[in-house]
């Protein structure tokens, strides 16, 4: 465990900047679960189209993922380096919705969603990063989910803030490795006064801004624009960035205020 993490966290909690735009991002979110209210009503899944998913005649991503894909970076951000994945959901609409149902369904775990046959659908099911950042979305209130989809970079973290967490030695799926991960990480937030109210969003941007893991550190050019032959800034600080110019680029259309 990491002894600096209550001066980092102090630290980091002074900065109105993350929280405001933690904040931006979770409206976003709200405003999306008021597109899709799925979790609420789990019959308009049935309503999900086509062009929600990919609009074929204009070749764009459809709604549903254009949130998930470029609105919610600071969720957590997956990337999909070509078109194929849409274009596979939207054939396979009909699998994609039973997959919501399966996400949306109280009755079932944190592990059982994950465990889900995503890979039905091609690209969906390769690291199920995106099928994770789906349940995360329709869960978030649950208090069994994190920002986080990535098993190593939960371990990661647990090494930093928790002490000596208790895991099992074997797992028997994916998804209950990543529940246990997760369930345990949730455990160190809320075991440090400090962190103990963050809002989840929050608490893993500080995570992946304190405690980068090794794999998401890459040589590139500052949020400004400037080239610095020695600067190193993580993948999230550069989406980051990204993710600031898309709020004024929102705030200018309107869409949303502040």
């Amino acid at each position: 465990m990491d002894n600096s993490i209550i001066d980092k966290a102090t630290s980091y909690n002074k900065q109105g900047l993350n929280k405001k735009q933690v904040d931006n991002t979770i409206s976003c979110l709200k405003e999306f679960r008021t597109k899709f209210p799925f979790i609420e009503n789990p019959a308009s899944i049935a309503t999900l189209k086509p062009d929600d998913i990919f609009k074929e005649t204009s070749d764009e991503v459809g709604e549903f993922f254009h949130y998930l894909e470029y609105y919610f970076k600071p969720l957590g951000h997956s990337t999909i380096r070509d078109s194929s994945l849409y274009r596979n959901t939207r054939v396979q609409i009909e699998d994609f919705k039973n997959l919501l149902y399966i996400v949306v369904d109280k009755k079932k775990s944190l592990a059982e969603k994950v465990d889900a046959n995503w890979g039905k659908i091609k690209g969906l099911g390769d690291d199920k990063q995106l099928a994770k950042k789906i349940v995360f979305c329709f869960n978030y209130e649950s208090g069994k989910v994190l920002p986080i989809f990535s098993v190593s970079h939960l371990k990661h973290f647990l090494g930093k803030i928790a002490d000596k967490p208790s895991l099992p030695t074997k797992y028997y799926t994916h998804g209950e490795e990543y529940a246990c991960l997760t369930s345990e990480l949730l455990k160190a937030k809320n075991n440090l006064p400090i962190t103990q109210n963050w809002e989840i969003t929050y608490f893993a941007k500080f995570l992946y801004e304190n405690y980068s893991p090794p794999d998401r550190e890459v040589a590139a050019t500052n949020l400004f624009g400037e080239r610095k032959s020695k600067n190193v800034v993580t993948r999230d600080q550069l989406e980051l960035g990204e993710f600031v110019n898309l709020l004024g680029e929102l705030q200018r259309k309107g869409k949303i205020t502040g």
